[in-house]
């Protein structure tokens, strides 16, 4: 095992200890907020596969995330499947629904697949409107206080410790995003990853060396919307609730931008990104209660992070290790 490797294995291993102890010294709304960071984070991860690692920009990632919630929902009510059971199921759907949209969106590139993607944001809550009967419509489907939704009637008992459900919401994101970390980062240290840059930095050289851009974007767009669905399922597990407007046009943007702040192509930005999401409207919200002022108040730091960060959180670390080593290695008197 290489040096590099054992150190990214401990921080990973410090930080999931850290997220486990972390509900103890939290009251129950703020362990609430981070299990929506968890959340975002397994739907950063996905979109970071696609746009950062093979070169692909997304913006209907809400969509997929769409897909998986509605999964979850609809095989709650309709069919009394355990909410922890519907998760496998959404993000089997939503990876076969990235599966199928990759085959055409592979023919596209740049500007004309952002457009392609953005489309299927702008489409997805007005489909969603149009199959009442299946989805609920405009009004959406309820899931607080139905049985299948662990924790939300009785706590449940998880390794002797009583959980409500804020704690058991956290505990299953946070698991939930710990383990899409690890597996999306054996993907992309393996044969797989390699191909996924081959194609992000050059398709010629990718072509020359034996890669299908197919059959890498179509299995990358399968992988970011297999984790969009299991984000969407969480979302919908979390909020109780899920209509058109649960995963507006706005999310798509959002994820984007989680990633960029978190840096394009690396993982180990992405918590940064997902606070980002989460918190950084709600402290611009508490800084002016002026119509639209939190708005411009958000863009302003969004720049100023762009500005003074290009390489994102990552960039920053990468940075500041780089310093650390040059120290180290020069002659002390």
């Amino acid at each position: 095992m290489s040096r590099t490797t054992l150190r990214t294995l401990l921080v990973f291993v410090a930080f999931a200890v850290v997220v486990m102890v972390l509900p103890a010294f939290v009251n129950d709304f703020r362990a609430q907020q981070f299990s929506y960071v968890g959340i975002y984070l397994i739907a950063l991860i996905g979109l970071d596969i696609l746009t950062g690692y093979t070169g692909q920009i997304s913006l209907g990632h809400g969509a997929f995330m769409a897909i998986g919630g509605y999964t979850t929902a609809i095989l709650m009510i309709d069919h009394g499947v355990k909410d922890i059971a519907t998760i496998p199921i959404a993000i089997l759907v939503a990876g076969v629904a990235g599966v199928l949209f990759g085959f055409p969106a592979a023919r596209l590139s740049g500007l004309y697949l952002a457009l392609a993607t953005f489309g299927i944001a702008v489409a997805t809550p007005e489909l969603i409107k149009r199959f009442e009967g299946f989805t609920g419509g405009g009004s959406g489907v309820n899931l607080f206080g139905t049985p299948e939704l662990t924790a939300s009637l009785t706590p449940v008992r998880l390794a002797g410790v009583e959980l409500n459900f804020n704690n058991w919401l956290y505990y299953l994101a946070w698991t939930l995003a710990l383990a899409g970390y690890v597996i999306a980062w054996l993907i992309l240290r393996g044969r797989t990853g390699r191909a996924f840059r081959a194609v992000r930095d050059s398709e010629t050289a990718a072509v020359s060396s034996g890669v299908s851009l197919t059959r890498m974007k179509v299995i990358a767009f399968g992988i970011s919307a297999a984790y969009a669905g299991a984000a969407g399922a969480m979302f919908a597990i979390a909020t109780t609730y899920v209509n058109p407007d649960t995963f507006p046009v706005a999310l798509s943007i959002f994820l984007l931008v989680g990633v960029v702040v978190g840096g394009l192509g690396s993982l180990k930005g992405l918590v940064v990104g997902a606070v980002f999401i989460q918190f950084m409207p709600l402290w611009t919200q508490s800084i002016s209660k002026k119509p639209g002022a939190p708005a411009v108040v958000y863009g302003v730091i969004l720049i100023l992070v762009v500005l003074a960060l290009p390489g994102g959180a990552s960039g920053l670390v990468s940075r500041v290790t780089q310093l650390v080593r040059r120290g180290q290695d020069f002659p002390k008197p």
